[in-house]
């Protein structure tokens, strides 16, 4: 509802070209060219523009429109074709050319940016309309080439509007047209101006007790209003909202109230405050008539002592009648006023303006022995010089101490020294304006404040003074011999008395009379930036002239505007930073409107309980009760409905024990249906006790035990579970008032388990995938908080844009978190750079907020950067797209997990957001905790977003699980030669130095082993595994001519080798056996396939030191160092045929590189096959317990195809075996397609899970086993005996 500017179409038209020259006026011309009235945008006459004698900052060009207009816009432009213009000015408007207003914009008084050169027009756009009859350009800022030019447009359309100017005295009545008026919606709209503190605006009231005022109360507004309290007074009525502040400024301010029902929106100056009423009524009930500017005169006394109001109203409308018009036209009774007039009369004060920099001189009666000076000041600041005079033979100073105003008058004399302090006052630091008086003469001293004269304070100690002649108000800077204890005052002073005289104000502003430097004449800037007040959750503001602090203590609240909560949200919270049991406040909604509450908390090894206690005793007796007059037991908790909404809501799962313990007391056996006593929650409640769920009750006739109305004590109790519907907050009993009838209730704790919003996470698997959510809303305060985990180096957490503002959180590098935004002041960015890396693929808590005072980013709670906001500038951060979280715009995409992400104490709910969309899983486990135990035989797991992933790098074995066994099949000459030393080999190269670096040079002697293999082979003799030295040291693993096994060590201190023979079986029969083997100094311990492990001992005169070992050999020896020459001789030819697997020699697996890298290297022909493993078979993993079921869309095949088909090999048996492998792999394929179709799905997935073994679990188990990658599958094309 826009009462207050009545607009035309567009409120934009040039106000300030039609003007006549005579409309321009300025404070100094350079020459005649450069007049003011030049200074028109685009216009060329005379000079081109205004430029001033100086360019300083004392000049200004003024703008009389001619009326009252209402200004949208204002442009400026340099001088024309010169290097003159300004680049920084402020706007002063007025109704009367006097008493000047700085334009304020976001709680500042506001410098516009101005020209960069003489030509382009650079065009504002006022966010507050005003409305004026002058405008001041007044420069700050200029050309550094050039001086001051100016050529200037005002945009905007004629105002006009009824004005009334109220004496004091004056009220105006509005009578209803019936005597009673019950109202329930009211629209009033009126603008005033004044410059007293106190004086009511407008009043009405009725004999009900209801009423609505609207009164000026120390310079802000105050609305009172009652729309009735109940019969019993039990619930009061009456509501009061103040607003605004600094009232008093004799501008125009405008205020709308809008009601309905208890609903009411009362604005001030475009500031809405929103409100409901107290009470439980909807009806404004008034008698008579509503009075504008004062009470109603009805003979009795004023209420409260209450002034009347003193100034100017325009445009009063209630309810659609224009009060103003109506009065002109003498339809409503102004009789009540002295003489009524429909102009603004207006006051003649002239305010002065000081800043830290400034003083005004002002000369007063010289060698005189009285003294007089007086003045009006107002100031947020404690402390500041108001005045310092040089007497002839002393110094005065009057100063503000603390907020008190100080005299000190020293006189100094040949004979003695003289010193009287006088102090009077108390809190003038309120922006108030507060008047001072000091009288000395002989002997004689007075000061008053605020014209009490009977709190006056005096002094008649032997004083006689001289005056000097001169007086400095509001700053002191030369040099004295007794200097003043302040320097300097931040504030206003108006109504200035130097002995008697009425400063001339006028004179000193033309230079006339004393003297001045950096004061603003005619105006007071003064701002109450408490107002609106920017300290949350009851902070207390604080302010001095150039800031405000807040003070947060004891509220559970921190940061520069008490926004950020000190409390973790949860007991969840409190246990993942490692605390136990105990009592905590939490804070479920952070920075939220609900405050800090404390719960229990108990930690169990699974679980996380909280519990909130209520204050019913247990077993709490009710009497006298009965269906129609039930007794009613109120619940109340530790913390308010709210607070445990907030915890239920959250929470995985809520419990909460009910017992009712009857004698002849009924629950639900009525005649009509409607139970006697029942539960309150937050919804409908079953009617069943838990005896009649579970069908055991007392009498089965009954669903509960209470009802079968028994003379003994019975109990019904129960767990209520439904969280939506607790805690239990009334109880009403209603059968215990017949003889004998007694009951017992017990309501315990409420116990929640969980935290569904700190594990609220998302997991974003490919860098083009986000979320979006709507605009976050933080104009001026804002607060975001997340865990993030990632192995990526880069990517934006969250993004949101406004035209040229936006907020941006970013991982930037993997050590650095970076906090960006931009309210309108240019691009603000804060970093915190973390010791160690960040994308580490565990969890970091990143805290941003950002409010008018300052912004802060926090990492891990051990980093943090804090940045001040501009002095002045754009406070309201203003966005309009949605809120991408995990990528900005599709730039520099998030790869990871965000978690528990909070906005101004809301949890975006990312996991049901990610259910719809492509790229973005709902979810983030640690997946190594729930899949770890898949990665089999050594392997590690590794997390990764879309799933985990097995790392077998230090395992014998490859395949997603590390089951599949890496093996070879030997053809007779082949061996497979492994380096330990890296001089071993030549032409190392890089890649190879890294395996090597596993045995570094002090692990070459080595006093323990670890071997593990199997084999299968049809002929013997043969050496399985040659480990060499550099000395004469060696182990041997050789198969003898009778297919038995022989281990041989040889470690020096011994004639012979030490020999095992392992068993005397023939082992040479074809069949997979498995060896593994460990010595540890002299205990050796072999085992041999499934049979228990044998230990050994080496002789006591045998070294336990595996000297130098330099390369180790499979199927063949062929070294060129020393070697045994009765082993060679007897077993090395024609070398091992058959199979090698899953060969492992002290973490090293020679049969994994033979190929790329240069310690392994292999002679012959070497086929990779997995033929030698036991053939034990693992089952496939159910669908159920895959994780990835139905994801495995790039994962390898789980046979083994040969890549080379070995000579000598039976061709028959390859042929079918290729046969075999061919159908197999056309039905594989043929079941891919079809899965991947019938389970078409949006996003990108990868896992290394076996192929088969999902996709195959809902055909047929055999199917399953066949297509399971599983580490004992025998490849059925190697020999004959394997078909």
């Amino acid at each position: 509802l826009e009462l207050t500017y009545p607009r035309i179409k567009k409120c934009d038209e040039a106000l300030a070209s039609p003007l006549p020259h005579t409309a321009f006026t300025s404070s100094s011309v350079f020459s005649s060219g450069y007049t003011p009235g030049y200074a028109k945008l685009n216009r060329r006459g005379g000079a081109g523009g205004w430029s001033p004698l100086d360019s300083d900052h004392y000049q200004w060009l003024q703008v009389d429109l001619g009326s009252r207009k209402q200004i949208s816009a204002i442009a400026t432009q340099g001088r024309y074709s010169s290097s003159d213009w300004m680049t920084r000015y402020r706007l002063l408007y007025s109704d009367t050319g006097r008493n000047w207003k700085p334009y304020h914009q976001d709680g500042n008084i506001w410098a516009f940016s101005g020209n960069s050169n003489s030509e382009s027009a650079v065009r504002h756009e006022l966010q507050q309309g005003i409305v004026a009859h002058f405008l001041r350009f007044v420069p700050l800022d200029w050309s550094k080439e050039g001086r001051i030019g100016l050529r200037i447009e005002v945009y905007g359309c004629s105002y006009w509007a009824d004005v009334i100017n109220f004496d004091g005295q004056g009220v105006i009545s509005y009578r209803f047209k019936v005597k009673k008026m019950k109202i329930i919606k009211d629209v009033i709209a009126l603008r005033f101006k004044t410059s007293e503190s106190e004086g009511v605006i407008l009043h009405g009231e009725g004999q009900q007790g209801d009423y609505i005022t609207l009164e000026l109360r120390k310079a802000k507004l105050l609305l009172q209003i009652n729309l009735g309290s109940n019969q019993y007074g039990s619930i009061l009525g009456h509501t009061s909202v103040t607003t605004g502040s600094l009232l008093d400024d004799n501008h125009w301010h405008s205020v709308v109230i809008e009601r309905y029902r208890r609903n009411v929106n009362f604005t001030l100056d475009r500031h809405t405050q929103h409100f409901r009423t107290n009470g439980e009524f909807d009806h404004l009930d008034l008698d008579y008539e509503l009075s504008f500017g004062g009470m109603p005169y009805s003979g009795k006394p004023l209420g409260g002592g209450r002034k009347n109001f003193k100034g100017c109203m325009e445009s009063i409308n209630y309810n659609g009648d224009n009060i103003t018009d109506l009065a002109r036209r003498k339809k409503l009774d102004t009789s009540s006023f002295r003489n009524l007039s429909f102009s603004c009369v207006e006051t003649h004060t002239f305010p002065v303006f000081f800043n830290a920099t400034s003083f005004l001189q002002l000369p007063g009666r010289a060698s005189h022995n009285t003294l007089s000076v007086g003045f009006q000041f107002r100031t947020w600041n404690p402390d500041g010089l108001l005045l310092f005079s040089n007497l002839d033979d002393g110094t005065l100073e009057i100063s503000l101490e603390d907020g008190k105003v100080v005299v000190h008058i020293n006189v100094s004399t040949a004979s003695r020294n003289a010193r009287v302090d006088l102090v009077s006052g108390s809190g003038l630091n309120d922006g108030q304006w507060h008047a001072m008086r000091l009288v000395t003469k002989e002997n004689f001293a007075m000061l008053t404040i605020d014209g009490d004269e009977a709190s006056a304070v005096r002094s008649t100690s032997p004083l006689t003074i001289t005056t000097g002649g001169t007086y400095h108000l509001g700053g002191y800077f030369l040099q004295t011999l007794l200097p003043p204890s302040q320097r300097s005052f931040q504030g206003c002073m108006q109504a200035i008395l130097v002995d008697d005289q009425p400063a001339d104000l006028h004179a000193v502003e033309k230079g006339t009379v004393g003297a001045f430097e950096n004061v603003s004449l005619d105006m007071c800037a003064i701002i109450d930036r408490c107002m609106p007040n920017h300290c949350e959750h009851g902070g207390r503001c604080k302010q001095t002239w150039d800031s405000f602090s807040c003070t947060c203590e004891g509220r559970g609240y921190t940061g520069a505007t008490c926004h950020t909560s000190i409390y973790e949200p949860s007991c969840e919270a409190y246990k993942h930073l490692g605390r136990s049991s105990d009592t905590y406040w939490i804070d479920p909604d952070g920075s939220g409107p609900l405050g800090p509450f404390k719960v229990n908390c108990n930690m169990t090894e699974d679980k996380v309980w909280t519990t909130v206690m209520n204050n019913l005793p247990p077993k709490t007796a009710v009497t006298g009760s009965s269906k129609e007059r039930r007794t009613v037991l109120q619940v109340n908790y530790s913390a308010s409905m709210d607070q445990v909404t907030a915890i239920t809501t959250s929470a995985e799962y809520c419990e909460q024990q009910i017992a009712y313990s009857c004698q002849k007391s009924r629950l639900l056996n009525t005649p009509d249906g409607t139970p006697y006593t029942w539960w309150v929650g937050r919804g409908p409640g079953i009617q069943k006790c838990a005896c009649g769920i579970d069908r055991n009750c007392t009498d089965p006739k009954y669903d509960c035990n209470c009802d079968a109305d028994h003379s003994q004590w019975r109990e019904d109790s129960g767990l209520l579970v439904y969280k939506e519907h607790l805690p239990v907050s009334q109880v009403a009993v209603g059968d215990t008032n017949r003889p004998g009838s007694l009951a017992k209730l017990t309501v315990g704790p409420l116990r929640c388990q969980g935290d569904n919003n700190y594990w609220n996470a998302a997991s974003f698997t490919t860098p083009s995938s986000y979320l979006h959510f709507a605009t976050f809303q933080g104009e001026t305060s804002a607060d975001i908080s997340f865990y993030f985990k990632t192995s990526a180096p880069y990517g934006v957490f969250l993004e949101n844009l406004g035209n040229t503002d936006f907020i941006r959180l970013e991982l930037k590098s993997p050590h650095v978190v970076s906090f960006s935004f931009d309210v309108g002041n240019g691009p603000v960015e804060l970093t915190v750079h973390s010791a160690t890396p960040l994308n580490d693929d565990q969890w970091h808590r990143v805290m941003a907020e950002r409010n008018v005072k300052e912004a802060v980013l926090q990492l891990d709670q051990t980093y943090r950067a804090s940045q001040l906001a501009p002095a002045q500038g754009h406070t309201r951060l203003e966005l309009f797209s949605q809120l991408y979280v995990g990528a900005a715009g599709g730039q520099r995409g998030f790869l990871g997990c965000i978690r528990a992400l909070r906005m101004n104490g809301i949890t975006l709910d990312l996991e049901e957001r990610a259910k719809v969309t492509p790229g973005v899983k709902p979810g983030c486990q640690g997946h190594c905790t729930s899949f770890g135990m898949y990665c089999r035989n050594g392997g590690k797991c590794v997390e990764k977003y879309n799933g985990y992933s097995c790392d077998c790098t230090d395992t014998a074995y490859n395949g997603p699980f590390c089951t599949r066994d890496v093996g070879g099949f030997f053809e007779a000459g082949t061996l497979v030669k492994y380096n330990f030393m890296p001089e071993a080999f030549a032409g190392a190269s890089r890649d190879s130095k890294v395996v090597t670096l596993q045995l570094t040079p002090h692990e070459v002697n080595l006093t323990k082993e670890e071997v593990a293999f199997s084999f299968s082979t049809s002929s013997a003799p043969a050496i399985l595994m040659y480990v060499s030295s550099k000395t004469q040291d060696y182990l041997a693993v050789v198969l003898r001519h009778n297919g038995s096994v022989q281990v041989r060590y040889n470690l020096g201190g011994l004639k012979e080798p030490f020999t095992i023979d392992v068993d005397q079986r023939n082992l040479a029969n074809g069949q997979p056996h498995s060896i593994n083997m460990s010595r540890v100094n002299r205990s050796i311990s072999i085992q041999l396939d499934h049979y228990p492990p044998i230990s050994y001992t080496l002789p006591e005169a045998s070294d336990t030191q595996f000297n130098q070992v330099k390369t180790l050999f499979l199927g063949k020896v062929y070294e060129t160092g020393h070697v045994d020459q009765e082993l060679i001789e007897r077993y090395n030819t024609p070398g091992f045929v058959g199979c090698l697997s899953r060969v492992q020699f002290n973490g090293v697996a020679p049969l994994k590189q033979p190929a790329a890298a240069s310690p392994a290297s292999y002679q012959g022909k070497l086929v990779e096959s997995n033929c030698g493993a036991s053939p034990l078979t693992i089952p496939p993993m159910s669908a159920a317990t895959d994780p990835w079921h139905l994801d495995n869309t790039d994962a390898e095949f789980p046979f083994n195809e040969e890549r080379v088909i070995p000579d000598g090999v039976n061709r028959d048996s390859a042929i079918i075996g290729g046969i075999i492998a061919v159908v197999i792999f056309t039905i594989l394929c043929t079941l891919v397609f079809l899965i991947r179709y019938m389970f078409r799905h949006k996003g990108t997935y990868h896992t290394n899970e076996a192929k088969g073994s999902g996709e195959s679990a809902g055909e047929s188990a055999d199917t399953a086993i066949i297509g399971t990658d599983n580490p004992e599958t025998i490849d059925e094309s190697k020999k004959e005996w394997f078909i």
